[in-house]
């Protein structure tokens, strides 16, 4: 079972969403580095459940403590180790669960795969819990960042169910200040009115023993030109592997995404032009990657999540014992909507994915 991940920053997550706790080591982080520990606060606390009923009723504090890594604040330069004690359980809300697996979920290939010896409990190592780990590195990344003039924020585009969408990302345009307030938000969205149609949407779902899915988009701004490589090393591959270590992902697009199958080669193209000495595009259609490198443009980026697979209305499913078909209902705390805490797990992944594009050139 594989949770590393990185080249000069390198990130273990370990832990179950009903173990004792859950953490991170991260290795290949400079020395003398101050780590602002409010500001790291602000980024757990976005993810952290319980927050409001577009999340699940758990209540965890996400409070993380470091084990080794920083000394007064300030990294060492040795391997810095989170961990994060899970206080809020309740492991016999899934002991069907080993037998009777979630239709959407990955409970039945986990038993495959592993024999029946997974931990079931909340999903083990699969669960969504195990993106907490994920923004504490993130934001440990994303204050080196800072000092290196690069911003990520991102916004919640759409809600399933929800018939108004928050306006994109302006590809060209796009400033710091907008990133540094969406990237402090539990709800992010360019526009505030939007923010409480997404939540009826949610709560429709939630009361119908439903659960909706949506998109987020996320953006960093300020990584010079030549960062990456192509191929099979290149930003785009660098970003979508640490993305899709955030469960709920099913699909990712950058820049224009899947629109550029719709068009000509003169509409898709990003004219260059001379601003100020530094080669620029006109537009960002490309999403600020050419051939897997850095264009100095904004690396933009568009998340598609699922919804939940825990949903309390019964549903299809096999006994695993029996191995006939069988009926369940979920019971226990669920999200109605994940995607407006995996927007703090999506900046985190691309925090990480950035500082090790830097590091790395």
């Amino acid at each position: 079972m594989s949770s590393s991940w990185g080249d000069k920053l390198r990130i273990s997550i370990f832990g179950g969403s009903h173990t004792q706790a859950i953490g991170v080591n991260i290795e290949g982080l400079p020395a003398g580095e101050t780590i602002v520990w409010e500001d790291l606060l602000v980024q757990m606390a976005r993810r952290a459940p319980g927050q409001d009923r577009t999340a699940t009723t758990r209540r965890e504090p996400d409070e993380p403590q470091v084990l080794c890594g920083l000394l007064d604040g300030v990294t060492t330069g040795a391997p810095l180790c989170a961990m994060i004690v899970n206080q809020n359980q309740r492991p016999k809300d899934y002991s069907q669960l080993k037998y009777l697996p979630r239709p959407g979920h990955a409970d039945y290939t986990a038993q495959v795969k592993y024999g029946g010896f997974q931990d079931v409990r909340g999903g083990g190592h699969f669960s969504g819990r195990m993106t907490a780990p994920l923004v504490f590195a993130g934001a440990v990344a994303r204050q080196l960042l800072d000092r290196r003039g690069v911003a990520v924020g991102s916004h919640v585009v759409k809600i399933a169910g929800c018939d108004r969408a928050d306006p994109a990302f302006d590809p060209v345009g796009l400033t710091k200040e907008t990133l540094d307030r969406l990237n402090r938000e539990y709800f992010p969205v360019v526009e505030p009115s939007v923010r409480e149609a997404m939540r009826v949407a949610i709560e429709r779902a939630r009361l119908d023993q439903n659960s909706a899915g949506g998109q987020v988009e996320c953006a960093i701004l300020g990584l010079p030109a030549g960062l990456g490589d192509p191929m099979f090393d290149g930003v785009e591959n660098r970003i979508a592997s640490l993305v899709f270590g955030v469960p709920a992902v099913k699909g990712l697009e950058f820049g224009a995404g899947f629109a550029v199958s719709e068009r000509l080669g003169s509409e898709n193209n990003d004219p260059f032009y001379m601003d100020g000495g530094q080669v620029r595009c006109r537009t960002n259609h490309a999403g600020g990657i050419l051939g897997g490198i850095t264009s100095g443009m904004p690396v933009i980026f568009r998340a598609a999540l699922k919804p939940t697979p825990s949903i309390s209305r019964e549903q299809d499913t096999v006994d695993l014992r029996t191995m006939a078909d069988a009926k369940l209902r979920v019971t226990g705390r669920h999200d109605p909507c994940i995607v407006p805490r995996a927007a703090a797990a999506l900046e985190a992944a691309a925090c990480v994915a950035a500082l090790d594009l830097l590091l790395s050139n």
